[in-house]
């Protein structure tokens, strides 16, 4: 069955300037049986949005309040209960790699095993400006901090870990998360390396931007012949694929329509759709009424 998240972006205007509303948010999603929140993440944001690589416009102003993602999800896992807990995607390269497996570990302790990781390797250059993490090479270290992070999360300590990145010996990183496998979801194109990236580190894959659905379906194909060629089963690819709101011809949100576009979707193979709320809705005192008939809709 298709699965239905909530992507959080947009702040300024989805909740007036008052940025702890996303906490009221959540809890109205959790209780309306919406299964997953998704968390965008950015350190920070620079003047050249015309760099932003995806088919679409950078959808935000430099401006833009983006809360970091792990430390609200921790806060969102307080006033939930059910909900998973999403990035849509973390940028692991501006992170060292320790920092990376303790937080998402510490967030899966606390949200007893709700947590399903996203991953990318980011796209603006004003992100990086650790001397340590520069924006060259970002992608192998993304692939380096996940193999360290799986390392310290399903390894019995003392773990040990050698890359061109990331190296360390005998350590302990406790605790580890509640779930013997956090789900990792790549960020990415639809070609063979992302594939491959997929087959050999994750759970899913989850498209950027505005992607057709050609490209959808090729990369899917590409993401089961690699799941075949490691002896895993296809089936179990999760594939997060976000869908825009519509409306009707009065202006009026028209969830029949986001269903029929959802299942077209669910004919691919893809297995949850998000809902970008700061992209669509004009203000607070929609974000209730449209997550509860979001749930409803699709229930």
């Amino acid at each position: 069955m298709l699965k239905v998240a909530v992507t959080i972006s947009g702040l300024g205007r989805l909740f007036a300037g008052e940025l702890t509303r996303v906490l009221d948010a959540a809890r109205v999603a959790d209780g309306a049986g919406i299964h997953q929140v998704v968390l965008p993440d950015h350190l920070a944001i620079g003047p050249r949005l015309d760099r932003y690589p995806f088919a679409e416009k950078f959808p935000y102003p430099p401006e833009e309040p983006w809360l970091e993602p792990i430390t609200t999800l921790a806060a969102i896992a307080a006033v939930t209960t059910r909900m998973r807990l999403a990035t849509g995607v973390l940028i692991s390269p501006v992170r060292p790699a320790l920092l990376t497996a303790k937080s998402v570990a510490t967030l899966d302790v606390l949200s007893n095993g709700r947590v399903d990781l996203g991953v990318g390797s980011g796209w603006q250059r004003e992100e990086f400006i650790d001397a340590g993490l520069g924006f060259v090479g970002r992608t192998s270290r993304m692939v380096d901090t996940v193999r360290a992070c799986r390392a310290l999360w399903e390894h019995e300590p003392p773990v040990s870990f050698a890359s061109e990145s990331v190296t360390f010996t005998d350590l302990w990183c406790e605790p580890r998360p509640v779930q013997s496998r956090i789900p990792i979801g790549f960020g990415g194109p639809a070609n063979t390396v992302t594939a491959t990236r997929i087959a050999e580190l994750g759970d899913g894959w989850l498209p950027i931007g505005v992607m057709p659905d050609e490209e959808i379906v090729k990369g899917l194909s590409e993401i089961r012949a690699a799941y075949s060629e490691k002896g895993r089963d296809p089936s179990t690819i999760e594939v997060r694929v976000g869908l825009p709101g519509m409306t009707d011809a009065k202006g009026r949100v028209d969830f029949s329509e986001m269903k029929r576009r959802a299942g077209v979707l669910e004919t691919m193979g893809v297995t949850t759709i998000s809902v970008a709320l700061g992209r669509f809705l004009a203000g607070p005192e929609d974000v209730a009424p449209f997550i509860e008939g979001l749930a409803a809709a699709f229930s």
